[in-house]
Order: structure tokens, then C-alpha cells, then sequence
């Protein structure tokens, strides 16, 4: 990454990757309980009920929601530096006390804590990466925190397999549960994630706030040694002239009505949709739902675990890549590539369950309906809405579209057994590809390009909207 010599390139990548931690903590518990599930619902005793099944796998979920409406109301009044120590210290909470879990209740509770702090940092932490980002880096450095997203999940799906024992082909609930896996591996699979919580919370307290609230909360003074540092004297001073014209018309007291003003009503809806059909596009369902993905295919509980971890190492090449050609192609080309090639990608993956495929060609598909989906919609999705929104309401309206985001995945997650029952694995991925095509369709009428402009700017481009 070249940052010429303007900016303290040491400085900022260092700021960048302590605040990704966050979305590999994200990345790790959102996708570590997808290896677990067949081993937790044998020790729990749900194999037999849909409605527990689902309610394990989604009830992290509603943690997330409740995570990322209150990083509204957290990242306007305390910041966006005390949210992530807050977040980190849920992710170790969780991370112990699932894999202590001796109940199912407690099992629950413990996932809910864990998604309190997805949904935080969900929102915080691409926050403040975009604000300590100069405009030209941001695209890049926000697409970090996709990228530690997807280490996260490729983490999560590697110690997942490391950690998993053999399954005997035939074995029976009775035999998964006396085994290794039923009774200990299933834990150790939650508590690898104490490490990466612990250095997490540890860094996060090390960083500085973000300069953009230390101006909103009047500590200029601060601000500028942030700025400074940043990129040095004159780019310090323009930057803190651009942030406080932006706050200008703002009350010293961020409300939540004022998220009803008709002026921001379309960039609302613009970063609601766009959260919203990141999900709904459907891929993550290959993610939570692995075993019935690749068991529908052939494959077995071993053979699944380990077409995880190949899914997700083409996750990590794919945002790579992305991070690269961000700003250079651009948020609305990436997302215009993304929905339109989902959309026919699952034409064929639905084609191929109908005609009754399995095995390899399963696999080619899916890997390149995830190649598709790292490159595009997933990064840009976040750097869009962490740029997108006026400053004096960012913490606010990002709150919104997070919360519209895990709500769109709880119904995703939540409704995937169901519509895989009544519309089969061929049907369900059709319908995934309609809701693509639709995504096309609105990305290509209503999203505007933001590269290579600053926060200010993108505020006063949607202004004239």
C-alpha cells in the first residue's frame, strides 16, 4: 500500500489494524458457531428441532442488533474509540462463556453477548478507520477492516477443522456425542477466540479517539495532534476547516429525529438498501448453513469442514484483490459487478441442484459465487457506509443501516431451513437470484460514485441530490 510521502503511512496502518480487529472478531464469531453446529446440536439434544436449530444459529443475530442500534447512541455520546473496548470486552465474555456453556440456555446468552459485540463493531469500526483515513487511502483502508473480517472467518473455519476429529461415515448422534467432538471440540472451537479478544482489547485502549468527534466534542486542541500526525501541519488544518463547516449547522446534542430531515432521507435510504441486499443477495447462507450446502451435495460432515476452509481462502484472495482496485474502479462499478454476477451465478448453482449434480461441480460454483461476492459486494458494501453519511449524523445514521443490515441477516439466516424445505436448494438459490438482479437494477439508478473524494465532499455531493 503506497502512501507517498505525505501521510505517516506507520501510523495509520497501525490505527487501521488495531480498529479491524474488530471485524476479525466479527469475522471469527459470526462463522465459528457454522463448524460447531454439528456437534453443539447432538450435545444439546435439538437435532430434532428445527425451531431450537435455528434459534442457535440466529440468536447471535439479535445480539447483533441490539449491538449495532445502540453503536448509534454509543459512538455519538462516549465516541467511537470507548465502543471498541466495549465491543472487545463482549467478544472474550462470549468467547469463554459459549464454550463453558453446560445448557442450552446458557449457550444462548452467552451467543447474544457475542453479537452485541459483532453488531458494535460492526458499525464502530469501519467508522473510525474512515475517520482517521485521508481521502484518497480510504477506499483501501476501510476495505482492511473486510479484509479482517474474512481472516476472521477463514480463522474461525481453519481451527474449526484443526480442532474437529474425524467423523466416521454412518456414525450416529449417540456415537458424535461420546466422541471428542460432542463433548470438548466444540468448546475449544469458541475458546480459540479468547486470544485474538484479549490483544484486541488490549491495542483498542491504545489508540486515540477519532479527530472527526474530538472536533464535534470541542477538543480541537486534540484534534489537531491527531491530524498532525496523520499527515502533518497544512493537512491538519484543512481537514479540521472542512470538518467543522460540516458540523456547523449542527446542535452541540446529536437527536435521533433529526435522521427525519427530508434532505437525508434519499442517503438514508441509499445505506439501509444497500445493508440490507448485502445480505439478502444470499451468499452468506453458504457460511452458516455449510453442512446443508455440501451434504445436499454429497458430501460428508469431514468433507464439508474441510470445503469450509476452501471457501474461505478464496474469501481472503478475493478481498485482497479488492482492496487493490477499490480506488481505482471505483465503489459503484464493484457493485454493479457484484449483483449483476450473482444473479447469474445462482442461475446455474440452482440449475445444478435441479439436474440432481453433486460433488466438484457444486463446489467450482460456489467458490466462484464467493470469489464474486469477496471482491464486490462485501467490502464496498462497508466502505459506501462508512462514507456516505453527513459527519454530524454519521454515528447515528450508521447505526440505522447496521441495524437494517443484521436484521436483513437474521431474516436470511432464519428463513434459509425454511425455504430450502419448500422451495428445495434449486428454488431458494433462484430466488437469491432475483433479489440480485433487483440489486442491480437499484445500484445501477441510484448509487453515485465516491471515490477519491473526501468525507465533506460526499456530504455536499448528496446535498444537491
Amino acid at each position: 500500500m503506497n502512501f507517498g510521502r505525505t501521510f505517516n503511512s506507520r501510523y495509520i496502518i497501525g490505527l487501521t489494524l488495531i480498529s479491524a480487529l474488530g471485524g476479525l472478531l466479527f469475522g471469527y464469531d459470526w462463522v465459528v458457531i457454522g463448524g460447531a453446529k454439528p456437534f453443539y446440536e447432538r450435545f444439546f439434544e435439538i437435532t430434532h428441532s428445527p425451531y431450537l436449530q435455528g434459534w442457535a444459529m440466529s440468536s447471535a443475530l439479535i445480539g447483533c442488533l441490539m449491538g449495532a442500534f445502540s453503536s448509534g447512541y454509543l459512538t455519538d455520546r462516549i465516541g467511537r474509540k470507548m465502543p471498541l473496548i466495549i465491543a472487545a470486552s463482549l467478544f472474550t465474555l462470549s468467547a469463554l462463556g459459549t464454550g463453558l456453556s453446560s445448557s442450552f440456555s446458557l449457550f444462548i446468552f452467552y451467543r447474544l453477548l457475542g453479537g452485541l459485540g459483532i453488531g458494535i463493531a460492526s458499525a464502530t469500526s469501519p467508522m473510525y478507520i474512515a475517520e482517521i483515513s485521508p481521502a484518497p487511502l480510504r477506499g483501501r483502508l476501510v476495505a482492511v477492516n473486510q479484509l479482517t473480517i474474512v481472516i476472521g472467518i477463514l480463522a474461525a473455519q481453519v481451527m474449526n477443522y484443526l480442532i474437529a476429529g474425524k467423523v466416521p461415515d454412518g456414525a450416529t448422534d449417540e456415537m458424535i456425542v461420546a466422541s471428542w467432538n460432542g463433548q470438548w471440540g466444540w468448546r475449544w472451537m469458541f475458546w480459540a477466540e479468547t486470544v485474538p479478544a484479549v490483544t484486541f482489547l488490549t491495542l483498542v485502549m491504545m489508540i486515540p479517539e477519532s479527530p472527526r468527534f474530538l472536533v464535534k466534542s470541542g477538543r480541537k486542541q486534540q484534534s489537531m495532534a491527531v491530524l498532525e500526525k496523520i499527515g502533518g501541519r497544512e493537512y491538519a488544518l484543512k481537514t479540521e476547516l472542512e470538518i467543522i463547516d460540516t458540523l456547523r449547522s449542527a446542535t452541540s446534542k446529536i437527536d435521533w429525529k433529526g435522521l427525519k430531515n427530508k434532505k437525508l432521507r434519499p442517503v438514508l435510504a441509499l445505506g439501509i438498501t444497500l445493508a440490507v441486499f448485502q445480505q439478502w443477495c444470499g451468499i452468506n447462507v453458504i457460511f452458516n448453513y455449510a453442512e446443508e450446502v455440501f451434504t445436499s451435495a454429497g458430501y460428508s460432515v469431514s468433507g464439508m469442514l474441510f470445503n469450509v476452509v476452501i471457501t474461505g481462502m478464496v474469501n481472503l484472495v478475493f478481498t485482497l484483490i479488492a482492496m487493490r482496485v477499490v480506488d481505482s474502479w471505483g465503489r459503484r462499478k464493484l457493485m454493479i459487478l457484484g449483483s449483476g454476477g450473482l444473479s447469474i451465478i445462482y442461475i446455474f448453482l440452482g440449475f445444478s441442484y435441479y439436474q440432481g449434480i453433486q460433488g466438484f461441480m457444486i463446489l467450482m460454483i460456489v467458490i466462484l459465487a464467493i470469489g464474486t461476492y469477496s471482491l464486490t459486494l462485501a467490502p464496498v458494501t462497508w466502505v459506501i457506509l462508512s462514507e456516505i453519511f453527513p459527519n454530524r449524523i454519521r454515528g447515528a445514521a450508521m447505526a440505522m443501516a447496521t441495524t437494517a443490515l443484521w436484521a436483513a441477516s437474521f431474516v436470511l439466516t432464519y428463513t434459509f431451513p425454511l425455504l430450502n424445505n419448500a422451495l428445495s436448494a434449486h428454488g431458494t438459490f433462484w430466488l437469491y437470484s432475483m433479489i440480485s438482479f433487483a440489486g442491480f437494477l437499484f445500484i445501477l439508478k441510484k448509487l453515485p460514485e465516491t471515490k477519491g473524494k473526501s468525507l465533506e465532499e460526499i456530504e455536499a455531493t448528496f446535498k444537491t441530490q
